[in-house]
C-alpha cells in the first residue's frame, strides 16, 4: 500500500492493536478486516466533512441492507446508540465497540444497547408514550381493524404489567433488566434492534 493511500499497513497494524483492546468480543484480524470496511464505508461518502466519520445515512443503509432493520425510528436510535459523543457521526473507535456489542455482546451489554435504542428521549425510563410510538411502528396494521391504537394501548398495559417491577407506570434500566433475565425474549420487546442471528 502507498504511503499517500488512507491507511498504511503500519498504521492499520497500530491501530487494530489498540482497537482489539478495547473490543472484548473481536480478534485482530477481525478488528482490522472492521477497520477496512470502515475506511470503504467512510471513502463511500460524500465530499461533505470528510474524516469526521460514518455518517447517519451511511450507517442506517448497513442496518437496513446488512441487518435486516426497516424501522427508522429504531434505526435513528440505533445510531444515537454507536455515536456515543454525539457529533452525529460514527467515530472507528464507536464503529469497533458498537459492532463488538451489536454482534456478539454479553447479555448484559446487549440488555443496557436495546435499553438505550428504546430510551427515546433518552430520561433513563421508557415511558408509556414511548412503548406506544414504538409498538405501533413494529406491528403491521390489518386493514379490517377499527382502531388499531386501542389495541396498541391495551398491549402497552400488558407490558408494563409484565415488566414494570416498581410498578411507577414506566420501565427503569432495572425493570427492563429484570424483565429480560427472566424472559429473554423480552430483550426485543419494543422492536428489532439486534442482528437477526441467522446473519
Amino acid at each position: 500500500m502507498a504511503e499517500g493511500s488512507v491507511m498504511s499497513r503500519k498504521n492499520l497494524q497500530m491501530l487494530s492493536e489498540s482497537l482489539a483492546k478495547v473490543a472484548k468480543h473481536f480478534n485482530k484480524k477481525e478488528v482490522k478486516c472492521l477497520i477496512r470496511l470502515y475506511n470503504d464505508l467512510v471513502g463511500e461518502q460524500s465530499e461533505r466533512r470528510m474524516g469526521a466519520g460514518l455518517d447517519r445515512s451511511k450507517f442506517r443503509n448497513i442496518l437496513h441492507n446488512t441487518f435486516g432493520m426497516t424501522d427508522d425510528m429504531i434505526m435513528d436510535r440505533a445510531f444515537r446508540a454507536f455515536d456515543k459523543d454525539n457529533d452525529g457521526f460514527i467515530s472507528i473507535k464507536e464503529w469497533i465497540e458498537g459492532l463488538s456489542v451489536f454482534l456478539r455482546g454479553t447479555l448484559d451489554e446487549r440488555i443496557k444497547y436495546c435499553f438505550d435504542v428504546y430510551d427515546l428521549n433518552g430520561d433513563g425510563y421508557i415511558s408509556r408514550e414511548e412503548m406506544f410510538h414504538m409498538l405501533k411502528n413494529s406491528l403491521t396494521k390489518q386493514p379490517t381493524e377499527e382502531d388499531p391504537d386501542e389495541g396498541i394501548k391495551d398491549l402497552v398495559e400488558i407490558t408494563l404489567k409484565k415488566m414494570d417491577h416498581d410498578h411507577d407506570g414506566r420501565l427503569s434500566f432495572s425493570d427492563f433488566e429484570k424483565a429480560v433475565r427472566d424472559e429473554e425474549l423480552l430483550l426485543e420487546a419494543f422492536g428489532s434492534c439486534l442482528p437477526d442471528t441467522k446473519v
